[in-house]
């Protein structure tokens, strides 16, 4: 049991003692909806009574009434649904806000960009509008997909460069472990002929193979892409995390994770959080690699509770790339080939068993919460291997060590999870943008089918979350629901059909296992007496529309901790009476 809960039950207790056991008197009543709890044991209600943020009371209209006083708002959900606020499993909220004040080169049916001449315009226009290209002098575009260009290639220096030579232009890759530079980028970081490929990371070259043609995988991408956002004032920057904010809380989100923290935005989000600025709850998971002995993970910070919204909640370490960008590490070559590459090309890893042991064993000691993203099933190997010995050299913690991504986890790795009390967070979102790309050109139309296995976790019955990865992809919660429910490609195929989820299993990977999984699940991911008044509320329930239009349902609003942090126009409170 945290502190907060605790204190919330001991306030109870007073209340009840000081008011002679009258039923204390809400801030404010939901009647009339459709709330479902997303516990078991209480199914779905008509009404919830909250005060001080937290639920005191549910269930039907005339029960909670005895809640109402003369201070008490009534809001009239006139038959809407009610859900527990959604928690993020997994995303970059540090990269969401840049996101948000960046060229958009996502593909549709998110962004304009389908063919290279289209991405280049894109970047035209955006250099002509933005007052961060006016200002810093440099040109950031997100998240271009490969796949889905008509030309089926990475841009190169060269499609950059006729945009710009003047300043440095970088176009992400809509995985984030890839992106392409323009030659005075490339000048800038001094990135040439002789540069060798660093550990875990491969610049491309041109026919030559020598010359880079601008793009940076892996470790070699990661080694300058913080170098490439502007070194924004205070003020800027809060402009960017109250958009990305935004984001998550138009989605219904609640709770909000940053991935990967680099230093930089470690800092920020720390100085952001004593201002009282933030609004969502954030959790930060700092790049293990990059932490040092000065490291606010070192400080009150890395806590269960959060302090004005924020926390640290442990560390991250990344096993291998993207399987859309052909970076995974697998143990079976990939069905076609990448670029420069033979037909025995399977990825790489970022870490030698030595390395990736080195990493485990330093979160172990301080005993940090460990996020560890793999995808290729070889790397899902390593990270087993590694967590056994770890677990054997280090015993008796609960440190819920967690499994991002696991695209292709095999079906006899799931026994090492369970056994190891690995809690795996999946990405059935690649379902619907890349589905057809894994089956056509990743890894076959066999292997392909069983990406994101959630079925084989629920015939073991293990708990696992599911999350957008954004800013790879919009934190879209219908979206995501819909694709583990589903599992409908572009071209409307169902991969793997045997892994979709019951609306209610989908819920609840977005609710109370993502809350178990960062150690919330006593304040948090269902709708009960005692836990935060952290809602969202929809025009449509999940449980009773048709499977095929979850998609289309509408987040109205999304309130944390008994405060409206998101409505659409005309929604504000429903009705009150």
């Amino acid at each position: 049991m945290s502190v907060s809960y605790l204190k919330v039950l001991i306030a109870g207790l007073i209340i009840a003692v000081l008011s002679g056991c009258t039923e204390p008197v809400a801030n404010s009543i939901y009647i009339n909806g459709q709330i479902i709890s997303v516990n078991d044991n209480i199914g779905t209600v008509e009404a919830i009574a909250v005060k001080d943020g937290n639920i005191i009371a549910l269930g039907s209209n005339s029960d909670i009434r005895k809640y109402q006083g003369e201070t008490t708002k009534l809001i009239n959900l006139q038959g809407k649904t009610m859900l527990p606020g959604f928690v993020d499993a997994h995303s970059h909220l540090s990269g969401v806000a840049i996101q948000a004040i960046s060229a958009n080169l996502l593909p549709a049916p998110d962004g304009p960009v389908n063919n290279i001449a289209q991405l280049q315009q894109t970047l035209r226009d955006y250099m002509g509008l933005s007052p961060v290209v006016a200002e810093h002098n440099v040109v950031i575009g997100f998240n271009y997909d490969d796949s889905q260009l008509a030309e089926k290639r990475h841009p190169t220096r060269h499609d950059l460069d006729a945009v710009s030579t003047d300043m440095p232009i970088m176009a992400l890759h809509q995985s984030g472990h890839l992106g392409v530079y323009n030659s005075r980028a490339l000048e800038i970081f001094g990135i040439n002929a002789e540069s060798v490929n660093p550990p875990g990371g491969i610049i491309e070259r041109e026919a030559d193979g020598k010359t880079p043609n601008g793009v940076l995988q892996e470790n070699a991408h990661f080694a300058v892409v913080y170098n490439m956002v502007p070194n924004f004032s205070p003020a800027q920057y809060m402009q960017a995390l109250r958009a990305g904010e935004t984001v998550y809380a138009a989605n219904g989100f609640t709770t909000v994770q940053d991935g990967k923290t680099d230093p930089v935005s470690l800092q920020t989000f720390a100085a952001v959080s004593a201002a009282g600025a933030l609004n969502l709850d954030l959790v930060a998971y700092p790049d293990l690699v990059k932490v040092k002995e000065d490291s606010p993970v070192y400080s009150p910070l890395f806590s269960r509770d959060y302090s004005n919204h924020f926390r640290i909640g442990g560390v991250k370490l990344t096993f291998d790339g993207s399987p859309q960008g052909k970076t995974a590490w697998f143990t079976h070559p990939y069905h076609q080939p990448p670029l420069n590459q033979d037909n025995s090309y399977a990825g790489y890893g970022a870490f030698s068993d030595k390395e990736a042991l080195h990493w485990f064993e330093l979160a172990y000691k301080n005993n940090w919460q460990l996020m560890v993203h793999g995808n290729g099933d070889a790397a899902i190997d390593q990270f087993i291997k590694t967590a056994t010995i770890a677990q054997q050299n280090r015993p008796g913690a609960d440190r819920r060590t967690v499994l991002i991504h696991g695209q292709y986890l095999r079906q006899d790795q799931v026994a090492d999870l369970e056994a190891l009390d690995i809690f795996p967070a999946l990405y059935p979102m690649h379902t619907f943008y890349w589905g057809d790309w894994h089956r056509q050109s990743v890894a076959g139309p066999e292997r392909a089918e069983n990406i994101s296995p959630s079925g084989w976790l629920l015939e073991r019955d293990i708990k696992f979350s599911i999350h957008s990865d954004a800013p790879v992809t919009f934190p879209n919660s219908m979206r995501l629901l819909h694709s583990a429910v589903n599992r409908t490609t572009r071209s409307g195929y169902v991969i793997g059909p045997e892994h979709r989820l019951s609306p209610m299993e989908a819920l609840k990977a977005m609710t109370i296992w993502p809350a178990y999984q960062h150690f919330e699940e006593d304040r948090k991911g269902t709708l009960e007496v005692g836990k935060l008044a952290d809602f969202v509320i929809l025009d449509k329930s999940p449980l009773t529309v048709d499977r095929s239009e979850i998609k289309n349902i509408r987040v109205l609003e999304t309130v944390k901790q008994g405060r409206t942090l998101y409505s659409v126009p005309g929604n504000a409170d429903m009705q009150n009476k």
